[in-house]
């Protein structure tokens, strides 16, 4: 299997603040999709990525918070909110900076897997951050949004 490493679209390019699409199908093509996206993920040292982030307008979306451990989520809803953390963020599209985000301390994320299958995870702490951070790409929203203090890597 080969897999590609994809271009990032950085903060400005205007794809990144459309609303994606839902996935009607799950395919070959979807799969690849998932593949280049984990991929560029891990070339960028990141530890999520939106489709939107690669220019594809689709509900898409991998993370891994553990190493070895991705998930893939397509079509994903955010089920469950509890808690509140306050820490900081930064994201692939937004290089060099970073700024304080509220999010919740748990998540609760419903989507549907590779398979096509119905899949619930849960997280806390950077997994829960992972996942607003992600599902935010998909309706067009990067943290810089609703962060404060953000501020220039050194």
């Amino acid at each position: 299997m080969t897999m590609a490493k994809l271009k990032i679209l950085r903060d400005g390019d205007t794809a990144l603040r459309l609303k994606s699409r839902p996935v009607t199908e799950i395919n070959s093509r979807i799969h690849t999709l998932l593949d280049d996206m984990t991929e560029t993920m891990r070339a960028a040292d990141g530890c999520g990525l939106a489709a939107p982030q690669v220019g594809v307008l689709r509900r898409v979306v991998v993370i891994e918070c553990e190493p070895g451990r991705v998930l893939e989520l397509i079509n994903p809803v955010i089920v469950e909110r509890r808690g509140a953390q306050h820490e900081l963020e930064g994201c692939l599209s937004v290089p060099g900076r970073q700024g304080y985000t509220d999010r919740p301390a748990y998540v609760r994320v419903e989507a549907e897997n590779r398979g096509g299958e119905r899949v619930t995870y849960e997280g806390e702490g950077l997994l829960a951050r992972c996942f607003c951070h992600e599902l935010d790409h998909l309706d067009g929203i990067l943290y810089i949004d609703h962060a404060e203090m953000v501020t220039e890597d050194d």
